[in-house]
């Protein structure tokens, strides 16, 4: 099976409905192993590899994901197109829960992490991959061909704040985040992006918004509105995935 397209599955999307699965890779990095073997499989009849970010039975917290070691088991595969999920915090008033948006920009809050696999060890090469724009402008007009196809809403496009969790951010950070120029918060958009970048593999977030950012809307429980959020945004997801594979099947 030949295929070049990934997608990274988090919070809530630990394994991926409707793929059939044909063989699951374990694979070993320069940088240890990845969270979870590479699973390959046909969505729709098409080929693509699943890679749950947070481990089988989601159990990686998100500053302590082997980036490094995920990104590099995908392009040991040949993967060339990647398509991250990412389950969000909704900044902007436009970008409620259960939304969907693709992130157009980053800001990187994070620190502890491996971010570059030119880190000064011998052999590595020293790579300043530039960032801008940071996500692949191609893979995210197919991703909002697809949104058209499949009648899924985008809200929009915009700013990700990322943070390093696994702690939800304090109402003050939020306030932070939103003078920064942020429209929604994640702990899981960086190092991925960089280090796809590194390995020039044409990287795009699917962001789903799960709840309202700290102190911004709402009340009750925080958690119960990450679930129900979680079902109706993944839901759309799919159905947006589901027709990017088809597209990209009767575009070659």
């Amino acid at each position: 099976m030949n295929t070049n397209l990934a997608l990274i599955g988090g919070t809530g999307i630990n394994q991926w409905p409707g793929l059939e699965v044909v063989r699951q890779h374990r694979i070993e990095t320069p940088w240890g192993p990845p969270s979870a073997p590479l699973i390959e499989g046909r969505l729709c009849g098409q080929p693509v590899v699943f890679l749950p970010r947070h481990g089988q039975g989601h159990k990686i917290p998100p500053h302590a994901i082997n980036y490094r070691a995920n990104i590099a088991a995908l392009a040991s595969m040949g993967i060339t197109r990647v398509v991250a999920i990412a389950a969000v915090g909704g900044i902007a008033d436009w970008f409620p829960p259960g939304g969907l948006a693709l992130p157009n920009d980053l800001i990187d809050y994070t620190s502890g992490r491996h971010h570059s696999y030119s880190d000064g060890s011998p052999g590595a090469p020293l790579d300043h991959v530039e960032m801008t724009p940071a996500y692949d402008t191609a893979l995210r007009a197919d991703l909002r061909l697809a949104a058209v196809a499949s009648g899924v809403e985008l809200c929009g496009e915009g700013v990700l704040g990322v943070t390093n969790g696994p702690r939800l951010e304090t109402a003050a950070e939020i306030r932070r985040l939103q003078r920064d120029g942020c429209h929604m918060v994640g702990m899981t958009g960086m190092p991925e992006a960089a280090l796809a970048r590194e390995k020039q593999i044409a990287y795009a977030c699917l962001a789903v918004s799960v709840n309202w950012g700290a102190g911004l809307k709402g009340g009750g429980s925080i958690h119960a509105e990450i679930d129900a959020s979680i079902q109706r945004g993944m839901a759309q997801v799919q159905a947006l995935i589901n027709a990017l594979v088809q597209g990209a099947h009767a575009s070659t």
